[in-house]
């Protein structure tokens, strides 16, 4: 065997062990890709359900403020 020989078996096997090495990094890649799309689609629903409660809680509120100030300047005229 000459150095030659040599040479391209270990050239091969680090080019087999960094291949393989690749592939389970792109696995794990995608794996964590995966999870922050469902980290984003859950943060995504939450903000969307906050902002449906709020729009709620916004339009309940309008009314009731509005109906206080004429309650009180209701009972401010019976007063006088």
């Amino acid at each position: 065997m000459s150095a030659f020989e040599v040479l391209v078996i270990i050239l091969s096997i680090f080019l087999a062990v960094f291949l393989l090495v690749a592939i389970v990094l792109v696995v794990l890649l995608v794996r964590v890709t995966q999870q922050i799309k469902r980290v984003t689609a859950s943060a995504e629903r939450t903000a969307s359900g906050i902002e449906n409660v709020i729009n709620t809680v916004s339009k309940v509120t309008s009314p009731a403020i509005v109906a206080k100030m004429v309650m009180d300047q209701f009972k401010k005229y019976r007063k006088k």
